[in-house]
């Protein structure tokens, strides 16, 4: 059972998982974990599962998957009925009104939907993966010269279930380098995996990029793949102008992982969000949603 922080009721909720009991089959039984290691984290699974999901005749698992995960389709850019293939169900757009997004520079806004854990004043070398796991900035990606500039800074984790929104956005006005692709294995990011698998952010399949944001400092980010996320694809253009929100990117089928990475000093998270960071839940937030403002030591 996994129970996560509900804002807007100021209640705990349990999260309803897709595919759960497989989920629990594969990393807490001695068969699953054999066949985790010997197929499920392999790219040939995911890849192979998202071929399937490109294909037409997936279309039949879209109406089954809103049903059973009571999803809004009224927030939908696009009818139910009109999408070609689950994958494209999967990462579909919204309508600008679903996700409102508040221009004002002093605000920070979560760069996806999902649930949301925070940490402030990180040591880049004991980052929490969950309690008792911990990794390390430079693991994650392999550049020591960066990470050491984010020691004493704030880590944000977005944790992205299969039934969200699975598009990710850029939290200020400015401009973006170049992506950098790290191959790796493909764990699942469901807290089930997360308390079984050391390092799994390090261990999986990942892209990272820096974004010079105009107010809050040159801001790591970072896209986890998972199991039958084959593809992390990225819409944006480098080092061209971004406008607060602008869509960077999105995932293709399973549930991933948005990380971004705040150098000392730039931002502060809300106190209701670190609260229950600190109490092992994670917080359901929506993209554009306010999370915290500029900190007070920048002008």
């Amino acid at each position: 059972m996994i129970q996560y922080y509900n804002r807007k009721t100021k209640q705990y909720e349990i999260e309803n998982v897709a595919g759960g009991k497989l989920l629990d089959w594969i990393y807490c039984s001695p068969v699953g974990v054999g066949t985790l290691e010997l197929l499920v984290k392999k790219k040939l699974f995911s890849k192979i599962y998202g071929h399937f999901c490109d294909k037409k005749s997936s279309r039949k698992k879209i109406q089954k998957f809103i049903d059973d995960f009571n999803i809004d389709t009224n927030e939908f850019e696009v009818l139910a009925d009109n999408y070609n293939s689950f994958n494209e169900f999967f990462y579909r757009k919204l309508k600008s009104a679903a996700r409102p997004i508040s221009m004002d520079k002093n605000l920070l806004i979560s760069p996806g939907d999902g649930r949301l854990s925070a940490y402030e004043k990180i040591d880049i070398n004991q980052l929490l993966q969950i309690k008792g796991f911990t990794y390390n900035l430079n693991e994650l990606i392999e550049d020591k010269l960066i990470s050491e500039k984010y020691n004493g800074g704030t880590c944000l984790v977005l944790r992205l279930c299969p039934t969200d929104y699975h598009r990710f956005h850029f939290v200020d006005n400015g401009y973006c380098d170049e992506t950098k692709k790290i191959n790796g294995y493909y764990y699942s990011v469901n807290p089930i995996s997360l308390n079984k698998i050391h390092k799994v952010f390090c261990q999986n399949k990942r892209e990272w990029c820096i974004f010079h944001s105009e107010n809050l400092g040159d801001i790591i980010h970072i896209e986890v793949g998972a199991t039958c996320v084959g593809t992390i694809i990225q819409t944006y253009s480098p080092n061209e102008k971004i406008k607060k929100g602008t869509e960077k990117g999105y995932f293709k089928f399973g549930g991933s992982t948005t990380i971004l990475f705040f150098e000392p000093n730039k931002v502060k998270i809300d106190e209701e969000i670190l609260e229950q960071t600190s109490l092992g839940f994670e917080t359901k937030v929506l993209m554009g949603e306010t999370i915290g403002i500029q900190s007070v030591f920048e002008n």
